[in-house]
């Protein structure tokens, strides 16, 4: 999970718990009703240059939470040495399994 994620589900276990704490603060449900939801808004502004779906693709990637330059750069560093050892370990097998067929079936 990452630092902006954690951040805002910290925000919301606090304003749970503020909202469970003050019952003078409650919300008329008829008035969030009236509100039309984000959902709502999202599917109403497609047009024919930018459709619904395309609305919709571009409102959950701003929902992801994106790696940072750190991260991008280790985890491209893990990958590249993993890949090399992988490859170095078949490798060595390709040429081991040569080897073995040369010295027994092909003699």
């Amino acid at each position: 999970m990452g630092r902006e994620a954690r951040r805002a589900q910290a925000r919301a276990e606090r304003r749970a718990k503020r909202g469970q704490g003050s019952t003078a603060r409650t919300r008329n449900p008829a008035a969030t009703a009236a509100q039309p939801s984000h959902v709502d808004q999202a599917r109403s502004r497609g047009s024919f240059l930018k459709p619904a779906w395309i609305v919709d693709i571009i409102s959950e990637l701003r929902k992801v939470t994106w790696p940072s330059r750190q991260e991008v750069g280790y985890l491209t560093t893990v990958v590249i040495i993993v890949s090399l050892i992988v490859g170095a370990i078949l490798g060595t097998a390709d040429l081991g399994f040569g080897w073995f067929v040369e010295q027994t079936i092909l003699r």
